[in-house]
């Protein structure tokens, strides 16, 4: 069947089963909306590039799936250069079109030209340009196995604009054939075998889970061992939700805002056994005494990860769906006493929970983070997705807010990008449309892409929203306090906008609310308001995230919270 190269894509796109696309037209990006625009699949059209790549990649976190986007040349792709590397940070399947000038025009420094393949090779799994219209089909469907399969990635394919006219014998290839690439990772069995081993000497083991257990939809085998076997378990921030918050023997997340139970079981421990997790800094603080009296087994996809940051032990390098089946089934099925075997160490860690849990400072009649959190989760749900964009606001989240399933909780991890939150909760409502999803974002952050609160009002798309407004940029201000002799260097902005009144000029209702006194009737309005709404929560701007480990110290070295005198202990 003969057809044009952006048919040729849209057919590609369906053969795909692409549920929608996200982004903003340009000139060498005509052709294909023009076609786009004759199909059945829906199109969100964002206020913003970044956004369009955010909105992506919250669908592809809430669902599983890949998310798609397209950008014009130039400053359009160039604008989703900071949502491409937060995908490519925590390992997000993305699949992101987008035009180029056409081939006779490359390299002539031509209007609204960049050599965006150039820009994005080192925060992409894989990049095309394609400047054949008989490579298309071949090309899209390399792109989607790549974005999906191993350890998952965001894909650019690059067209330039002439490719869209030229036609071409249109044939999409059932099969992939890549030279060096194995999407199906498995390793050896015997370091699984190892590892079960490991276990079984070991008295005080547990267990850290991160983002690869819910990427790889193995939540279910943790859980069974972890409930099974009596062992602890702590995530990191991407792990959040493989395992639940409310189970005893989750001691919450580690790191530098992680939990005291968390951190000190981590110090503490003779085995750890780590999931799906690469050893982040935030998550390792001093790393050459982190976890000092255990062996490590480091289960992972991405053999890169394996000894990069924290030597291991044991490692079983391959996608989790085969190694994890396997440790689960050898784990389960042996004759020992687990329960009896780590009783004591159960014991050690839960008083450890019991005696630091989380908790806000009080402050009079002031709305604090603590009472926020609690008060929002009865009003949801275990199906409610809880997003997050980055600051304080992102670290209380993983404090207070308790998740109970996989992908219910988004958040970006590893880059750590402010103005993510408004465009990845849009995502994560349209390919998750029955699901609740409550934003919870700073005053600092909601700014970053508030032209997004226009689409949700266009597309009514139902995310309720939660600024925690405490007029300063809360991170930044915090280490100011505590590390900057007190200097807070443009961090404070009395005059940040009404969020409410904000949201309202694009369509989408606010509220405020500013102390205790009305944040039960605020939170009524914002639920039983019907499609989008946003409430405005002032906060004190002294409130600040504790547990936190300073930089370079060790997990053991946790500032707790304030003195009466109001420094930090």
């Amino acid at each position: 069947m003969r057809m044009i190269g952006a048919k040729a894509l849209i057919e590609c796109l369906k053969r795909e089963h692409v549920e929608v696309v996200f982004g903003y037209p340009g000139g060498s990006v005509l052709t294909l909306y023009n076609e786009l625009y004759k199909s059945n699949i829906p199109h969100v059209l964002t206020g913003h590039e970044q956004g369009a790549v955010h909105a992506a990649d919250g669908y592809a976190r809430a669902t599983g799936r890949t998310g798609v986007c397209f950008a014009t040349s130039g400053p359009g792709v160039c604008n989703m250069v900071t949502g491409i590397a937060t995908a490519y940070m925590d390992s997000i399947p993305l699949v992101v079109f987008s035009g180029q000038v056409a081939t006779n025009l490359i390299g002539r420094d031509s209007f609204q030209e960049a050599d965006i393949s150039g820009i994005t090779t080192p925060i992409t799994k894989h990049n095309y340009l394609v400047k054949n219209v008989n490579d298309l089909p071949r090309v899209v469907r390399e792109a989607f196995y790549i974005a999906g399969t191993g350890r998952p990635g965001p894909v650019l394919v690059d067209i330039a604009k002439d490719v869209f006219d030229r036609e071409l014998e249109f044939e999409y290839p059932e099969t992939v054939h890549l030279r060096g690439y194995n999407g199906n990772v498995k390793g050896r069995e015997e370091d699984v075998v190892a590892a079960v081993e490991a276990l079984r000497q070991a008295k005080k083991p547990l267990f850290l889970t991160g983002g690869g257990v819910l990427t790889s939809g193995t939540s279910a085998l943790v859980c069974d061992i972890v409930k099974k076997a009596g062992i602890p378990v702590v995530t990191t921030l991407m792990g959040k939700g493989c395992v639940p918050d409310t189970w005893n023997l989750h001691l919450g997340m580690a790191g530098m805002h992680g939990s005291y139970a968390a951190n000190m079981a981590i110090t503490d421990c003779d085995l750890l056994v780590a999931v799906g997790a690469r050893f982040d800094d935030r998550v390792t603080g001093d790393v050459e005494n982190f976890a000092p009296n255990a062996r490590i087994v480091h289960f992972d996809i991405d053999k890169v990860e394996i000894n990069k940051i924290v030597q291991a032990d044991i490692s079983v390098n391959g996608d989790l769906r085969w190694s994890m089946p396997l440790f689960a089934d050898r784990v389960l099925s042996l004759a020992d006493d687990w329960d009896g075997r780590f009783a004591s160490w159960r014991n050690d860690v839960l008083a450890h929970k019991a005696a630091h849990p989380f908790a806000s400072q009080p402050m009079g009649r002031a709305v604090t983070p603590q009472l926020l959190f609690e008060a929002v989760q009865a009003r949801t749900d275990a199906d409610t997705i809880a997003v997050t964009d980055v600051g304080q606001h992102q670290m209380w989240a993983a404090q207070f807010y308790q998740v109970e399933k996989p992908r219910h909780f988004v958040t970006s991890g590893g880059l750590g990008t402010m103005g993510y939150g408004l465009p990845a909760a849009m995502g994560a409502r349209l390919g998750r449309p029955q699901n609740t999803v409550v934003l919870f974002t700073g005053d600092g952050s909601i700014l970053m892409n508030c032209q997004e609160f226009s689409t949700l009002h266009r597309y009514n798309v139902e995310v309720k929203v939660i600024v925690f407004h405490n007029k300063v940029l809360g991170m930044v201000n915090q280490w100011q306090r505590l590390f900057y002799n007190g200097v807070q260097a443009a961090s404070v902005i009395p005059d940040f906008p009404d969020m409410d009144k904000v949201s309202a000029a694009m369509g989408v209702p606010g509220f405020r609310v500013t102390s205790r006194d009305d944040l039960e009737a605020g939170l009524d309005k914002l639920f039983r308001t019907p499609g989008p709404a946003l409430l405005d929560v002032v906060i004190p701007e002294e409130e600040k995230v504790y547990p936190m480990v300073p930089g370079g110290k060790r997990l053991d070295e946790m500032i707790l919270g304030e003195t009466e005198g109001g420094t930090a202990e």
